[in-house]
């Protein structure tokens, strides 16, 4: 199904929803409880706009892939130029290519060094080709809900440090003749990243790699794209920080605001409800919470905020409505525009947590400036043809690193204990 149908699909399922939820608020603002039937149709068609959105995505998704690959197929070697630099790119790629699909090392090493300006790896394994490296990011940035909004940052090496100024800075009035007194400084907190290594380890025939039409390169880029674009994902969200980006879930949540608040914490916002949301009447709207979530952010950090939240949870707020009765949701109109909430976009990432007791199932910032991720220059990949024959293993690595940079850039919104 082409993207346009699948947008106008969209669209027709939301206005069937609409109708159909406004019946069932209808019901149970006059019985007290809302027609089976009507409850049934909503839920029907929630569901069909969330597949509909992952149709969408996976579709945004297919065509930047083939635009990527069709724009590397379309420059040799991805240089364009003729200078000694572009002809060892192009000679370190055709080198690569013979180590992908025949195992032969000669001089690979050497033109690597001369590339890349990095050594073999003690491993044995040879970094893969910038022009196909950065096709992977490429792929991984388009496949990855997270890494599309936060902070990327591309290093040479692991020591990377970040210099992250908590605003203590005050000023004075004085006259013209009046003496100045010293003011406070503002302070400076170092930041690093917690690094880890993602791997994936893809299998080839020999008579693939043998079969002048099998893409080798494409075939690479796909599957370390997809690998890395999974575990990242997970790993901004809830990472342990320990061999791996520590994830934003990771770290301490308080109540209190940004001028109290330990460096390195971020804010929750209380829906004083266990389990859930506020309970919509006459006077209050379940979009309250999210109300108080926003403006929970400073106004420097809301120019460029979004939502946060899985599926499921969507799902949820899409029946919300504010105080005027007008739904806070609105679905996505165009190829590569976000759904708003609060005319705000929002971020589908299913790794979120769910609505439960005592949990934060949904976060709203500026995750430019709230979060880092690090990328380690260079994709390695380590062939093996011995160790599951008839297959020719490719052990790929990638170092990768996170952590939140700007602790009031990010806000929680956080259900309350069972019992609360």
């Amino acid at each position: 199904m082409e993207l346009k149908e699948l947008l106008e699909q969209l669209q027709k399922a939301f206005a069937e929803f609409r109708r159909a939820n406004d019946e069932r608020l209808k019901q149970l603002e006059t019985r007290g409880v809302a027609d089976p039937t009507t409850v049934d149709t909503v839920e029907k068609l929630n569901a069909r706009m969330t597949e509909l959105e992952k149709q969408i995505k996976a579709k945004e998704g297919e065509l930047a892939r083939l635009e990527a690959l069709e724009k590397l197929a379309n420059r040799p070697g991805g240089v364009s130029g003729d200078s000694e630099k572009d002809h060892i790119i192009e000679e370190h790629r055709k080198a690569f290519g013979q180590f992908m699909r025949r195992g032969e090392e000669r001089g690979l090493g050497e033109l690597q060094e001369k590339a890349l300006n990095i050594t073999t790896g003690s491993d044995g394994g040879y970094a893969v080709p910038e022009v196909i490296d950065r096709a992977i990011l490429s792929l991984v940035a388009e496949v990855s809900p997270m890494r599309q909004i936060v902070n990327v940052q591309t290093v040479s090496t692991s020591d990377y440090k970040k210099l992250v100024n908590t605003r203590g800075t005050t000023v004075g009035w004085v006259g013209e003749a009046t003496a100045r007194t010293a003011t406070d400084a503002s302070s400076l907190q170092e930041v690093t990243p917690f690094m880890g290594e993602i791997y994936a380890l893809p299998f080839a025939t020999q008579q693939m790699l043998d079969d002048v039409f099998f893409d080798a390169e494409a075939w690479v880029e796909d599957e370390v794209a997809t690998a890395i674009a999974q575990a990242e994902g997970a790993a901004v969200i809830d990472g342990s920080g320990t061999n791996r980006p520590k994830g934003i879930n990771q770290y301490t949540f308080a109540t209190t605001g940004d001028s109290s608040r330990t460096f390195g914490q971020l804010q929750k916002v209380q829906t004083g409800v266990a389990g859930g949301f506020k309970t919509a009447s006459k006077t209050v709207s379940e979009n309250d919470d999210l109300i108080d979530l926003i403006y929970s952010l400073k106004s420097q950090h809301r120019q460029g905020a979004r939502f946060v939240m899985n599926s499921l949870t969507t799902a949820a707020v899409r029946k919300w409505k504010d105080q005027e009765g007008r739904p806070v949701w609105q679905p996505q109109a165009a190829a590569g525009q976000p759904a708003l909430l609060n005319g705000f976009p929002v971020t589908n990432a299913e790794d979120m947590p769910d609505i439960a007791n005592e949990a934060i199932p949904i976060w709203f910032g500026n995750f430019k400036r709230g979060y880092t991720l690090v990328d380690r220059i260079g994709t390695r990949i380590l062939r093996d043809p011995f160790t599951n024959k008839p297959y020719v293993g490719f052990y790929i690595t990638k170092r990768v690193g996170g952590f939140v940079a700007d602790s009031e850039a990010i806000k929680g919104l956080a259900t309350e204990a069972a019992g609360s």
